[in-house]
């Protein structure tokens, strides 16, 4: 089916780029698929300068990757690789978080319960893509706190990488109600101005999101990029 834009006012060729993702999300476009200009710009109806404009977003963010003589697949990550990057959240997150419990202001306790709030709904309405994300930008705002730019740019680039392993995996209510109670157990280290809880807090949580995770792969698939 078609996709035709009415006039998005972010620009068309976000607007194809998050028309993709959605495609990718779905896994409508599996790991490993070829992205194929001219038939998305077709299945867009748009011309394939915003489609190409579109997918350089993409390989941004981690979704796709650019393969020399070969074309742009939808990026692949093996559990290996995924298990690395975790470990690697872990560290960071927690560093984060244990710096973040010197900068907590009263607006910015608004915004995490708000942000908390909000997931425990997408938790009881079990919408998955909601609480996605909503997680991220839980995470974000801890980021944020930690008043660190290398610590937020590492962290940032681990989350692009991890997004396509993570996201098929936020469906199961149980696992986003205790991802969020985890959350809160956070947040209220962070607000209490507890560095050490906050730092450990916030490392167990990474890691208790890659034991969810491997609870639902079937670790004999391991894939490799292209």
């Amino acid at each position: 089916m078609n996709v035709t834009p009415d006039k998005p006012e972010q620009g068309l060729p976000v607007f194809v780029a998050d028309q993709l993702k959605q495609l990718i999300y779905s896994g409508e476009l599996k790991p490993g698929e070829r992205l194929n200009e001219a038939a998305l710009a077709l299945r867009m109806g748009t011309s394939r300068g915003p489609v190409r404009e579109a997918i350089r977003m993409l390989t941004g963010l981690g979704l796709v990757k650019a393969v020399l003589n070969r074309g742009v697949f939808v990026r692949q990550m093996s559990v290996r690789e995924m298990l690395e990057l975790y470990d690697l959240r872990a560290l960071v997150f927690g560093f984060a978080a244990e710096r973040a419990a010197d900068h907590l202001a009263e607006s910015h306790k608004a915004q995490f319960e708000d942000l908390l709030d909000a997931m425990d709904r997408a938790c009881e309405t079990e919408n998955a893509n909601q609480y996605y994300e909503l997680n991220l930008k839980f995470h974000a705002l801890v980021l944020q706190l930690a008043n660190n730019q290398r610590a937020q740019a590492a962290y940032d680039d681990y989350v692009k990488e991890m997004h396509l392993f993570r996201r098929e995996y936020f469906n199961a209510p149980g696992n986003m109600r205790q991802s969020n109670a985890e959350h809160r157990t956070l947040y209220e280290a962070i607000a209490k101005g507890s560095r050490a809880k906050a730092k450990s807090t916030a490392e167990r949580h990474v890691l208790k999101g890659r034991e969810r995770l491997l609870s639902n792969i079937d670790n004999t698939t391991l894939l490799a990029g292209p």
